[in-house]
């Protein structure tokens, strides 16, 4: 929590208080919403769910509730002014710690909210969550770059010599978790899932990969679109990711602007700022298809050699700064083959964190789901239009990323820190 709130303060004091009530795109909330938002979920779970206190302002309720006021709409709201804000998290957080220190958080104590401490682990990560939406607000606001961060670690020297691809064996696994404490409802409960023999990418698709079906006419050909994707890219007359431009003097041709910065597209990177509909559209186009979400999830977490389910790719032990890069320690991906230490079992890398990873599958429930604590975090999204996401990125934090772990948003969806790999069968006999 405490680690959540120091990413919380360096994301909203960056930037001069009238930057905080701006809304830099109707995709994001003012960067001041989110800031009492997370205050107020506090309030709600941890001193009045946990702690039984009054509500301290039940007039913010409706302000902040997120499924209430979509986002488009918030800076119409009586938001709180940025001082106020300020004063009203620091309050919540100083009564939030007092409970804590009285609550049975033990494995037995206390009924299913305060068991292993889950409402305060669920209230962290929804903190460094809402902090990875802000990091994506600052990369659209515009102006100069008010973050700074040290470059991530260099592709590891066997890179280049690795596979392209890997075979995962077919058969049983167990796929999602009944005993990860801080589990959140969907990722539950465990059940066995069986795949097909398949083959998965090594390492996520970089740029230099990307740049190809780019140059190749690839927005331009609706062979490889989905119809809605094709629709997206004659509307939007999208001929490249968001926040590319074609420059003929730099290097690789093209631009992207990142944080404030606009630097030559580095072709080593994972192609970071697509959306659904253009990851399965280089797929495509690559003879191949993205995976689905059980075969990412054996990828990452099967051992042949136990047949078990690992916690991550590398093991059980919680992620180190070797394992993968997350927690806005970098504001950039890594060079595609970095981080060997955080390999799976079958050797692909980079599973968890650098970019997140679009699958197949759409966002459904796994057989048993049950909603807890509420029904607006991820009942009310199941069905066919979103999808699921995978692994993490550089801007969330270890605590709300772990090979369990279900994002999802809408395929066109653009802004978001995700990026992909693709699969492909195994060719009949």
């Amino acid at each position: 929590m405490l680690a959540a709130r120091a990413r919380t303060a360096a994301l909203t004091g960056c930037v001069p208080d009238p930057e905080l009530l701006a809304q830099h795109s109707p995709l994001m909330s003012p960067l001041v919403w989110d800031l009492a938002h997370i205050g107020n979920q506090e309030e709600l779970w941890l001193l009045r769910a946990v702690g039984g206190h009054s509500a301290l302002r039940p007039e913010l309720d409706s302000v902040y509730d997120a499924f209430e006021h979509p986002r488009a709409e918030r800076p119409s709201l009586p938001l709180l002014p940025p001082d106020e804000a300020r004063r009203y998290v620091a309050d919540v957080r100083g009564r939030a710690l007092d409970v804590l220190d009285r609550a049975p958080v033990g494995e037995d104590g206390g009924g299913p909210l305060v068991r292993a401490a889950f409402a305060f682990g669920m209230i962290a990560q929804h903190e460094q969550q809402h902090d990875e939406t802000m990091l994506i607000t600052h990369q659209l606001r515009a102006g100069p770059a008010a973050l700074t961060a040290p470059e991530p670690p260099p592709a590891a020297p066997d890179a280049d010599g690795l596979p392209v691809e890997v075979l995962v064996e077919g058969g049983p696994f167990t796929m999602g978790t009944s005993t990860e404490p801080w589990a959140l409802d969907n990722e539950r409960p465990a059940h066995e899932r069986v795949v097909a023999p398949f083959f998965i990418d090594t390492l996520p698709v970089s740029n230099r990969a990307y740049l190809h079906f780019v140059e190749d006419g690839g927005y331009r050909d609706p062979r490889w679109w989905h119809p809605e994707g094709w629709a997206q890219v004659r509307r939007h007359r999208l001929t490249a990711p968001l926040f590319w431009r074609r420059d003929g003097g730099s290097p690789g041709g093209w631009l992207r602007r990142r944080f404030g910065v606009v630097e030559p597209v580095p072709p080593d990177e994972p192609v970071l700022h697509v959306g659904w509909y253009e990851a399965a559209a280089y797929a495509a186009w690559a003879g191949r298809r993205l995976p689905t979400e059980a075969e990412w999830e054996k990828a990452a977490r099967y051992d042949p050699a136990s047949g078990r389910s690992r916690r991550y790719p590398w093991g059980d032990a919680d992620p180190t700064p070797e394992h993968a890069n997350l927690g806005q320690r970098h504001l950039r991906p890594a060079p595609v083959g970095a981080y060997p230490r955080g390999a799976s079992p079958l050797g692909v890398r980079q599973l968890i964190g650098d970019v997140w990873e679009w699958t197949a599958s759409d966002f459904l429930p796994y057989p048993g789901f049950r909603a807890f604590p509420y029904r607006e975090y991820s009942e009310v999204f199941f069905g066919s239009a979103y999808k699921v996401l995978r692994g993490g990125s550089f801007g969330v934090d270890p605590v709300a990323c772990r090979g369990t772990f279900r994002n999802w948003d809408l395929p066109v969806r653009r802004q978001i820190f995700a990026g992909f790999r693709t699969a492909r069968d195994p060719e009949p006999c």
